[in-house]
């Protein structure tokens, strides 16, 4: 039988890019001033992000962090997850702003303004995707 996780994996990398694609779509817009840019920007990192995203998502699948041989699934280790997702994120926006926009200070702002918006979204889909056991044999033996 095929590894379950990988469902999950790419349930969550879809997911999280529809949720990620709004934000720079608007985020983008709203700093360029130009709609079609924002759209542009949204639509280019759909396979970046999707492609990063679900590379992130299987390393740490890999990184046991376990007390007692219980995987430790803590706020601790999605906020950990939340940083490196977002500093693989940002330089991946900026440098798709600061093509299509032709100007790096633009890819700059964008980048830096989605830093705190995709924080917190990427947190709270991780908090609930923890809540979810969709792709996950036996994962009720493993949360306390």
């Amino acid at each position: 039988m095929a590894d379950v996780s990988y469902k999950r994996h790419i349930a969550k990398t879809l997911t999280w890019r529809f949720i990620g694609t709004l934000d720079t779509i608007v985020l983008s817009w709203a700093i360029t001033g130009d709609p079609f840019v924002g759209l542009k920007i949204g639509f280019a990192e759909v396979i970046t992000k999707m492609t990063l995203y679900y590379l992130h998502e299987r390393v740490w699948f890999k990184i046991n962090l376990s007390k007692d041989g219980r995987i430790l699934e803590s706020r601790k280790r999605h906020i950990a997850k939340t940083v490196t997702w977002r500093v693989i994120g940002t330089m991946d926006t900026m440098v798709l702003a600061w093509l299509i926009s032709g100007n790096p200070l633009m890819g700059l702002k964008i980048g830096f303004a989605e830093v705190i918006t995709k924080m917190l979204l990427y947190y709270v889909h991780e908090r609930a995707w923890y809540k979810i056991d969709f792709g996950l044999l036996g994962r009720k033996n493993l949360k306390k």
